[in-house]
């Protein structure tokens, strides 16, 4: 019954190190993606002055880079708390095996003890003889032989079991000095926190001294946003006309058909008919109907809109900027920062219905998926035309490296659903 419940604490404790150190690896890989985050945004702000022209791109830079920086400290607090976790665990293990050691000597010291009575050979020959019969004779030698064979067992499994203890503690002890180290990351991090503090602060105390040249500067990117807006809305507008009178002109050549007696297969007839989703919505075929629903099963999912690693230096919706009080914001989509030389891909297979030329974002390519549109600005070079088909992840043009503000190269990015922009960003992965 002890060996029994010995064994359960063992299985239990083995079970719980497991998930710890599982727990643990996790954890890890959260901090290294957020660490690899903050590289890559340390690069932007490198590469990003400070002026009117891109100074809120710079606080948005040094936000991502605290919220980064703050997400590392949380993810290595958690992080040590599971090496705790796991330690103890590991301790419990332990002594777990060392009980189980210290039953498996008891019995083999009693074992010994047993022998050293009836040692002699004579003694085990007379143990034979004295059986009442031939068959009982056999099963005293098979007894004596298989004894033997567990004690021979019984020391084999002590030695491994102490080789066992050995290895679970210098494991302890590598995972103790793995939290010695994490100590001492998490001190760093925090240094490099306030840092960033201190730095932002600065910046906004300096941009709060230039509110004119700030709010001179949103004005234009606002005009120039409405420009483009007004234009993609157009477009829009235009395409779920044509899809419609497309519809109406299908309808009418049915019904002329059908005057005549003139019939057609049914399956054909269906699969070239429009229909739109909403009143007022893009009429479309049975191909884009199914383009639609298979680009919103996807939400979530789908790749981002550039071939690069990038940061979110704009986020979707009007808002109040966080440091700035008099400074608010509108996006109609997201704004992406990679490196020069990035391009913009597709993020789900469609066709190019538009390619078109709007002040302040250079080039526009819109990609139609069923119902959804995907909206790619700022483009100094398209490689896709009007009408093209493209795949999921297809390269759709050059992204504008800006050389005057410090070659800044940034993809806006818009999606829309029928005339209703969203949100893109729950829409892509990392």
């Amino acid at each position: 019954m002890k060996f029994l419940w010995l064994a359960i604490l063992c299985v239990s404790t083995l079970a719980a190190t497991a998930q710890n150190s599982s727990r643990v690896k996790e954890l890890e890989r959260q901090r290294k993606e957020a660490l690899a985050e903050i590289a890559e945004t340390d690069k932007l702000l490198k590469e990003t002055t400070l002026t009117a022209k891109n100074s809120l791109k710079r606080l948005t830079l040094l936000s991502n880079q605290l919220l980064n920086r703050k997400k590392v400290l949380s993810l290595l607090t958690q992080e040590m708390t599971a090496i705790d976790n796991q330690m103890e665990s590991m301790r419990q293990e332990i002594a777990s095996l060392e009980n189980e050691l210290t039953v498996k000597r008891e019995n083999y010291k009693k074992s010994a003890q047993s022998i050293q009575k009836h040692r002699s050979s004579q003694d085990k020959l007379l143990f034979i003889l004295s059986a009442d019969n031939f068959s009982q004779s056999m099963r005293r030698m098979r007894y004596l032989r298989e004894y033997g064979n567990w004690q021979k067992l019984q020391a084999t499994e002590i030695i491994e079991k102490q080789k066992e203890i050995e290895s679970k503690r210098e494991a302890l002890q590598k995972t103790r000095a793995e939290k010695e180290a994490l100590v001492q990351v998490r001190e760093q991090e925090k240094n490099k926190l306030q840092q960033e503090e201190s730095t932002q602060k600065t910046e906004v105390q300096q941009l709060n001294k230039k509110q004119k040249e700030l709010q001179a500067e949103l004005r234009k990117k606002r005009q120039q946003a409405a420009a483009l807006n007004k234009q993609i809305e157009k477009l829009i507008a235009e395409e779920i006309a044509r899809a419609e009178e497309e519809a109406r002109r299908e309808e009418r050549e049915r019904l002329a058909r059908e005057k005549k007696g003139e019939k057609t297969t049914e399956p054909e007839t269906e699969s070239k008919k429009r229909v739109a989703d909403t009143k007022g919505g893009y009429a479309m075929t049975q191909a884009e109907r199914k383009l639609s629903t298979d680009f919103a099963s996807n939400k979530g999912r789908l790749p981002a809109p550039v071939n690069s690693t990038y940061t979110i230096v704009s986020y979707f919706g009007e808002q109040q900027h966080q440091e700035l009080k008099n400074i608010r914001m509108n996006n109609n989509g997201i704004d992406l920062q990679v490196k020069p030389g990035a391009d913009a891909q597709a993020i789900f297979s469609g066709e190019v219905t538009r390619v078109f030329v709007v002040p302040g974002y250079n080039n526009s390519v819109i990609v139609r998926h069923g119902n959804y549109l995907t909206v790619y600005s700022n483009l100094s070079q398209v490689y896709v035309k009007q009408g093209e088909k493209v795949a999921t992840r297809q390269l759709l043009g050059k992204i504008f490296t800006d050389k005057e503000d410090g070659n800044s190269t940034i993809l806006h990015f818009q999606l829309w659903k029928e005339r209703t922009k969203l949100n893109p960003a729950p829409w892509i992965t990392r």
